[in-house]
């Protein structure tokens, strides 16, 4: 693989230069400012303090790609993503369902398959392809909350509108090219807003429950 090749995927990328993408460098900020929030917000619990960092790394990640805009950028922006997904998944099975660690970690992995195999099945819908691989994603969040909702509602209902703001997020991630022509700044920073919100969100979900369910 060429880790150099360069990567023309977003509205607002109209040449290779450093700063081709100004606006949607520039929004990664706000996965920054969450993770700053989420580090003070966990007072000590190590879960929280864990997920801020990834949602920090997630920001300089993304950050990388729009600027760089080459494959190992690329990685950079998506690794992180999908680190957080699986840790998250993994503290949730502990703390939301009083999973034993072997489970939770099994858990999580199972994240992996459930990936790959509802994947084609976005991809075969239009508007849903752009995002295929990222659609399961708010799919699980909304199962989790649905379980959770007859025994603790407020966790659950919070797991729902994490999918929500998930799903709208995926929604502007998916609009991109599709407005270039009307809108050149394209809505991809859009993403990256609502993604650092919905990712802060999600932590402040599972640091809630610890405030009435002992790890």
């Amino acid at each position: 693989m060429d880790w150099t090749r360069a990567i023309d995927g977003y509205c607002e990328r109209t040449d290779p230069s450093l700063w081709s993408e100004p606006v949607n460098a520039v929004t990664n900020l706000a996965f920054l400012a969450m993770a700053w929030m989420m580090w003070h917000r966990s007072q000590g619990q190590a879960g929280g303090r864990v997920l801020s960092v990834i949602l920090a790394v997630i920001g300089v990640g993304s950050l990388l790609f729009h600027t760089f805009a080459v494959a190992w950028a690329a990685m950079a922006d998506s690794l992180p993503i999908l680190i957080f997904t699986l840790v998250y998944t993994f503290l949730a099975n502990r703390r939301f369902l009083g999973w034993p660690v072997w489970g939770a970690a099994l858990g999580a992995a199972g994240y992996v398959p459930w990936t790959a195999a509802l994947t084609p099945v976005f991809d075969a819908l239009p508007f849903f392809t752009v995002s295929d691989y990222y659609w399961p994603l708010p799919l699980l969040i909304f199962a989790y909350g649905l379980y959770l909702r007859r025994e603790t509602p407020e966790t659950g209902r919070n797991l729902i509108i994490g999918a929500a703001i998930l799903s709208l997020s995926l929604t502007f991630r998916s609009l991109d090219m599709a407005v270039c022509d009307g809108f050149p700044v394209g809505t991809h920073f859009l993403w990256h807003i609502l993604n650092a919100l919905m990712l802060g969100w999600m932590i402040e979900t599972w640091l809630r429950h610890g405030d009435r369910v002992p790890d």
